[in-house]
């Protein structure tokens, strides 16, 4: 996954943005319940990483009144 910039968001159209927050969470979910099973994640940061995604494309689906 790589990192969302908000200019990109802003490039995508509703339903790009809709189909990108679908993958992004169910991303999160598969790295939450790794992490809860107790195993050791990849990368220690991503959870973080998805989490400021989904934020950022919620936040200019506000701004844009979808």
């Amino acid at each position: 996954m790589a990192k969302l910039r908000s200019e990109e968001i802003r490039n995508m159209s509703p339903q790009e943005m809709l189909d990108e927050l679908d993958s992004l969470r169910s991303e999160l979910i598969g790295e939450r319940a790794l992490a809860s099973a107790g195993g050791a994640p990849e990368n220690p940061g991503l959870i973080g990483e998805l989490r400021r995604s989904i934020a950022r494309i919620r936040t200019i689906q506000k701004e844009k009144g979808l």
